[in-house]
């Protein structure tokens, strides 16, 4: 049982002060994810129907909520602020894990909400979307429950 204490404290400080690092992990890969969004939105072709017919129809074509904008700008302004929420999450949550630990580490809000939009963007990724944002997403939602339940360790 000695053996065992001797070789679990030192894991144990390990994790807890590691906490600030899986969470900032975490941010950043949803930050990336994001930032690649963003950039694939507006610069090339990824986001484009492999039908160039769709594409011109998605340009012509209207909403039915409304004839202010058609298919095409609604489905660019939908991936650039997909882009943008994401880029939020990872700023706000890797400069919390960064420069204020102990602001993220102290609120079952910010912790819980961080938890549950990173549980979201998997399903999301699951259901709709392909397997690079889902094993990328899938990721920082592990490292963020590593994170978390550290902290729950702790209190």
């Amino acid at each position: 049982m000695l053996l065992l204490r001797i070789h679990t404290a030192p894991c144990r400080e390990f994790l807890v002060s590691a906490v600030p690092y899986f969470l900032l992990a975490s941010a950043a890969i949803v930050f990336g994810l994001g930032s690649l969004h963003l950039l694939f939105t507006f610069r090339g072709p990824r986001f484009d129907p492999r039908d160039a017919a769709l594409k011109r129809r998605m340009q012509e074509v209207a909403l039915v909520l409304t004839g202010e904008t058609t298919v095409w700008k609604a489905w660019i302004g939908f991936n650039a602020s997909h882009s943008l929420g994401a880029i939020l999450f990872g700023a706000v949550y890797a400069h919390l894990a960064l420069q204020r630990p102990e602001v993220l580490t102290a609120s079952p809000f910010l912790l819980g909400l961080g938890a549950v939009l990173l549980a979201l963007y998997v399903g999301l990724a699951w259901a709709y979307w392909f397997r690079i944002p889902l094993r990328g997403l899938g990721l920082a939602l592990l490292l963020y429950l590593l994170g978390l339940g550290q902290i729950l360790l702790q209190g």
